[in-house]
Order: C-alpha cells, then structure tokens, then sequence
C-alpha cells in the first residue's frame, strides 16, 4: 500500500469514529431526574450474611465396612427372604398382542356400552380419539390385561406381573365409565 491510500484509510476511520460518537449525544435529562430521586431515598438496613459454617471433611476408612457406593443391600435377597416363586400364572408369549395392548391404562376412557346379540361390549376411546368395542376374553392395557367382565359402569381386568421373586402374579384392576 502506498502511503495515499494508508493516509485515505487512516482519515475515513477517523470519519467513520466521529460519526459513531455523535450518535451517543441522546438527552440523557430523564435518566438523571431518576438517578437523583433514588439517590434522595433515605438509605435502609441491609440485614447481615448469614455466618458461613465450615466444611468438615470426613475421612472413611473402609478396612471393615461395606462399600458405601454398593446398591445390593437394598435388593431383595431371594434365598433369604422367601423360596423362589414358583407360579402357574405365566403370560402367553406366543399370542398376538391387541391394538389396545399398546396403551397404559391411564389412556384409556370407558365411554359407554353397548348390547348385541346378549353380549354386553364396552365402548372404550383411545387417545387417538377413536372409539374400539371389547367383551371379556378381550385384552387392553399393557401387563397382559384380560377382560374378565363388562357391566354397564365397568371393565374388569386381570393382568400379569412380574413379581419380586422372578415370578408372576395376578393382579386386578378396571375402568369404569368415564362422563
């Protein structure tokens, strides 16, 4: 660069600065009427810290403890607390889950019932808002949940799960009608 062309950056920076800081001359009168107003305030109490007590170290020495990161003692201990669950109850693997297997039993509403050929089906709504019809003998629910009876206000279920000892166990629950 020749020295023309650094004198002709050198004096457009200096422009360019000029015009940067003239922009920041805004009336300013308000901001200070606020300044003196908050300034004119009789000044409060500030309460005091609160004392800051010390940390005290604690050294674990675990020559003959148990380690404290070990979660076992809260598992249950099988052998100990009960032989091993031996149980008919056992859900069927080998059948083909129902669409309404699919959702937890919070998601599912008992809209109404209805009666065809002496069969009492239960209208049940979705969270897709789309309304299925079962009978007993009918799964919903995730947990293997059989239908075991429909009344008019209720849907009475069976369901399968796992219990504590690798076992499984009945358990009953229901819907009742929704308004």
């Amino acid at each position: 660069m020749t020295s023309k062309h650094l004198s002709l950056l050198y004096i457009s920076v200096f422009y360019i600065s000029i015009l940067l800081v003239s922009g920041c001359t805004e009336d300013t009168s308000e901001l200070e009427v606020w300044v003196e107003n908050v300034k004119s305030r009789p000044q409060q109490r500030v309460e005091p810290l609160l004392e800051v007590i010390p940390y005290k170290t604690f050294t674990y020495n675990k020559a003959d403890k148990r380690d404290p990161f070990d979660d076992s003692i809260f598992r249950p201990k099988i052998g100990q607390t009960a032989s091993k669950h031996f149980s008919s109850i056992t859900p069927d693997n080998t059948r083909v889950p129902e669409y309404l297997e699919s959702f937890p039993l919070d998601m599912l509403h008992m809209v109404g019932t209805m009666q065809q050929d002496k069969k009492t089906w239960a209208l049940i709504k979705t969270p897709d808002d789309t309304i299925q019809r079962v009978l007993p003998g009918n799964y919903l629910r995730q947990n293997n949940g059989k239908i075991i009876s429909v009344t008019g206000d209720e849907v009475k279920l069976a369901e399968i799960i796992p219990d504590e000892f690798g076992g499984w166990r009945e358990r009953s629950s229901s819907i009742t009608l929704s308004e």
